[in-house]
């Protein structure tokens, strides 16, 4: 798909610098993160897939309790993702800071083994794994926006989400493998998957390269960032557009946990298939990330963003419905899938060209914290939610979240798209 030759407007040849091709857009780097992401997400979701049903059925916890660690294993470290931006922008060691993010990650997968059955052991376990995942995104996320023309960027992030996507693909069949194989044990499910995600941190070491950044903004007179530099980003009226609508949209959106097992509850999964549910939804995502990411260069980001999000909402309110079956749940998924396809990235590659390419991997923290910040709160309400008025209203509730996010943030970004190059 990416190999075919790209018509550009004009008479002329294409500008130097300005690639023939689609796939030349999309250099070594990016490949090679992508390859990174691929690994570790098989590992990421190979644990994922069954943690949402050990914790509720195997150890019984509440909607709210299960709200609160899911919304651990994302938010409640999110601010070390600005602390980790930070530091790859001062030492200008992007990879380095990423990589420990990545083994950090890794290591956590063999916590799980030693918190056994203990509630609270889990959670700080979980809160490792988001550490390192806090701590790794921002540096690879600027390591993309540094190895990609601008105009590119959209294309580069849906290349790199898509072999992401793949990793989340063949995650829960490698979990769905490992329950076949030893039965219903997790335990196996968490070696394997430190395993694999060891490999992940191999390869960071050995393909990816480092790209400085170019130009004046990129230091190149050898003068590091300082903290006055890195925190000046939130009087500038372009970042803080960036935080407020990522902190809206995450407060929306609710967690993928939640949405497999309101899909559980409705068809009457049984703990075998249910890694299955994940599978469908990255299948979407991997085959969508990229043309989505192409379609955001073209026609503009924001466009792609909107829809991704109105996916979102459609997939909310085939949960709150009452019917049921086979195609609901194909297409509830699908959309799910829509949604990070259109959105994952492709926010990112709005702002990327917006910040600073100083404290950029700063800037991209900021606004991936705001998000996770505001996720943790949401995940927290909707398990409230659904414990106070049931799953089907509140999912209903969440649509509606949905619908007033994208009313509030599309103003606040309309601004910035006529920044972003196509």
């Amino acid at each position: 798909m990416y190999l075919s030759t790209v018509s550009r407007p004009g008479t002329g040849p294409p500008a130097a610098g300005r690639p023939r091709r689609r796939l030349a857009g999309v250099g070594g780097t990016v490949l090679a993160l992508g390859a990174v992401s691929l690994i570790t997400d098989v590992s990421a979701e190979m644990v994922t897939a069954v943690l949402p049903l050990y914790l509720v059925l195997g150890l019984n916890l509440s909607p709210l309790a299960f709200g609160v660690l899911d919304g651990v294993h994302t938010g409640a470290t999110a601010v070390l993702r600005v602390v980790g931006g930070f530091l790859a922008d001062r030492f200008r060691r992007r990879k380095l800071v990423a990589g420990v993010g990545y083994t950090l990650s890794a290591v956590a997968k063999l916590g799980l083994l030693l918190a056994g059955r203990s509630v609270p052991a889990i959670g700080a376990v979980i809160a490792v794994d988001r550490l390192g995942k806090g701590v790794r995104t921002a540096p690879r996320d600027a390591l993309i926006t540094l190895a990609t023309p601008p105009g590119a960027l959209g294309r580069a992030f849906g290349v790199h989400r898509a072999m992401d996507a793949v990793g989340a693909f063949l995650g829960p069949l490698a979990a769905l493998a490992v329950l076949f194989v030893v039965g219903p044990r997790y335990d196996a499910v968490f070696v394997a998957s430190f395993c694999v995600a060891a490999l992940a941190v191999v390869v960071l070491v050995l393909f990816v390269r480092e790209h400085a950044p170019a130009g004046p903004t990129g230091a190149v007179d050898g003068q590091r960032v300082t903290v006055r530099e890195a925190t000046g980003l939130l009087r500038d009226r372009s970042t803080r557009r960036l935080v407020l609508a990522a902190a809206l949209l995450g407060l929306a959106t609710i967690g993928d946990g939640f949405v497999y097992l309101l899909l559980q509850r409705r068809e009457d999964i049984g703990l075998r298939w249910f890694p299955l549910l994940a599978v469908g939804t990255s299948l979407a995502y991997l085959l969508l990330a990229g043309p989505l990411g192409a379609l955001a260069d073209r026609i503009g980001r924001l466009p792609v963003v909107v829809g991704g999000y109105l996916a979102l909402a459609l997939a909310y309110l085939l949960l709150a419905g009452a019917a049921h079956g086979w195609p609901l749940l194909v297409l509830t998924l699908t959309l799910h899938g829509v949604f990070y396809a259109a959105t994952d990235g492709v926010l990112i590659a709005l702002a990327g060209p917006v910040l600073p390419a100083r404290v950029r991997t700063t800037g991209i923290a900021l606004v991936q914290t705001g998000q996770a910040m505001a996720y943790l709160l949401s995940s927290v309400l909707f398990g409230l939610a659904w414990q106070l008025w049931g799953p089907y209203a509140a999912s209903a509730a969440a649509a509606v979240a949905v619908i007033v996010a994208l009313l509030v943030t599309v103003p606040l970004l309309a601004p910035l798209q006529r920044r972003s190059p196509r």
